[in-house]
């Protein structure tokens, strides 16, 4: 039932032209992974590798969010769900060279159907990544620095923010400080799940 909701929801938003990234896209990426998924995990939107597959977080920072998803919290990443706030790559001038952040129009535009995600498929937790889906969902001008590690809470989904996996790459990437934080997180997540951790981590 929840698929079928979301393929529902799916189609209706690849035909999408409520803003202006509608214009300089090539496909939406609206997100994937298991329906009734646990947990969820949003970003902010696609990049190129996401805009040309429609698939989120398979360039550099989803590929670090899978390892971490798959090799260090030992479940599959199909298992969990992932998707964005914008389904469109938003970038400077629309020009699709570079990546920026989401404004508020697009947000305004784009954010029922995440939220819409949500409703459907009901996770028990919910991480942000990064700055924008972290200030839209809890509703605060706080930034991640402040906020990451403390639980929150959405509609009575308990909500984690941490660092965006392409804040870790840009700060030193796997074995920093950064990733460290990011996993001490994680674990919290897996606490509140009941999840055993796949390996125990020795940083170098």
């Amino acid at each position: 039932m929840k698929a079928e909701k979301l393929e529902e929801l799916k189609q209706i938003a690849d035909v999408c032209t409520k803003c202006k990234l509608s214009t300089t896209r090539t496909k939406v990426v609206f997100g994937e992974g298991n329906p009734e998924a646990e947990l969820l995990f949003i970003g902010e939107g696609p990049g190129r590798q996401e805009d040309i597959t429609g698939r989120p977080f398979v360039g550099k920072a989803g590929e670090l969010l899978t390892r971490l998803i798959e090799k260090a919290m030992g479940v599959s990443r199909s298992n969990v769900y992932i998707a964005n706030i914008a389904k469109c790559r938003p970038t400077e001038d629309l020009k699709m060279e570079k990546d920026r952040a989401p404004d508020l129009e697009e947000v305004t535009a784009c954010s029922p159907y995440l939220l819409k995600q949500i409703e459907i498929i009901q996770p028990k937790v919910i991480v942000t990544l990064g700055n924008p889906s972290t200030k839209f969902l809890l509703n605060t001008q706080d930034g991640i620095t402040k906020l990451r590690g403390k639980w929150a809470d959405y509609k009575g989904i308990a909500v984690m923010p941490t660092y965006h996996p392409s804040y870790v790459i840009r700060n030193g990437g796997e074995n920093s400080q950064v990733q460290k934080d990011v996993w001490a997180d994680l674990l919290k997540v897996m606490e509140k799940l009941n999840w055993e951790p796949k390996v125990k981590i020795k940083w170098k």
